[in-house]
């Protein structure tokens, strides 16, 4: 049983360390205030000066922020839901005996280690290219004209690239919390004659409950904030720009750290909202 005194020096030890911590995430929230309220472009005349709320109203107001907005949405919605999907259909596949299985495992974890911008670079030329892609090989094999990807189906290209590499992710945790499920549950259910449908949906599926929460909490918190996928394949095009992607634009394209700086406070707020709504539907399943 811990006592007083050693209480007090786990907390003077981990002192260093939350203190640094704070520093690190508080210093870029401060400046990202200050600059939100001051004019300020860096190649254009420097700080020139306060302007409250000004870059607020201008960010919002744009005609580009509620399909950023929208278009954020759908992809986390979409990977989110082939993640969710595949990544229980892949796990239950990986928990059955098979020949090689944990190098099966390894190849299929892959994906998830190789950097966004690789695998963004790898579907654009290896196999969404409306010449020489895998994807157009196909397509001339079977009589039908090649799909340009990128700008026929810009949105759900993206969905495709970005649940590629997220996918592992979810297999991984689904298959750890599979491999906990009691099998003397589903002995005894197949006994009793449950359909294999049955004991999906009755047994497996509440199992896995709050593994599919954890998922869904972490990938959303990253996925709200992609941006090498776009910026490697359609360069914020055809309706693919999202808020992050918006926010890169306004600094670094229209050399405007303020007007910049208010989307991400936007950014925070979002992704805020979204975690709080996460957290009330599906957060309860961590109680359980």
């Amino acid at each position: 049983m811990a006592t007083q005194h050693s209480r007090s020096a786990a907390r003077i030890m981990m002192a260093p360390a939350v203190f640094f911590l704070l520093v690190w995430m508080l210093v870029p929230l401060c400046m990202t205030l200050w600059f939100s309220v001051r004019d300020f472009r860096p190649l254009r005349g420097g700080d020139n000066g306060f302007v409250g709320l000004e870059n607020f109203v201008r960010f919002v107001s744009s005609s580009a922020f509620w399909p950023a907005i929208l278009t954020t949405l759908m992809i986390v919605g979409g990977v989110l839901l082939i993640s969710i999907v595949f990544g229980v259909l892949l796990a239950i596949l990986l928990d059955k005996p098979m020949w090689g299985q944990g190098i099966v495992r390894i190849l299929v974890i892959a994906p998830f280690f190789v950097m966004p911008t690789v695998s963004a670079l790898v579907w654009k030329n290896m196999f969404m290219d409306s010449v020489n892609g895998v994807f157009a090989h196909l397509w001339r094999f079977f009589g039908a004209d090649p799909v340009v990807w990128l700008s026929e189906v810009p949105t759900f290209s993206i969905v495709m690239i970005v649940s590629w590499q997220w996918l592992p992710f979810a297999t991984l945790i689904l298959l750890t919390a599979i491999q906990s499920l009691d099998s003397e549950q589903l002995e005894a259910a197949e006994m009793d004659g449950a359909s294999p449908l049955s004991r999906f949906f009755y047994i497996t599926l509440p199992h896995l409950s709050r593994a599919i929460t954890i998922v869904v909490l972490i990938q959303t918190i990253f996925l709200l904030a992609i941006f090498a996928e776009i910026f490697v394949t359609t360069g914020g095009a055809f309706g693919t720009r999202t808020l992050t992607y918006l926010i890169f634009q306004r600094v670094l394209e229209s050399q405007n750290v303020g007007l910049g700086s208010a989307g991400g406070v936007y950014a925070i707020i979002l992704a805020n909202i979204v975690a709080l709504f996460l957290m009330r539907i599906v957060g309860k399943n961590l109680d359980k």
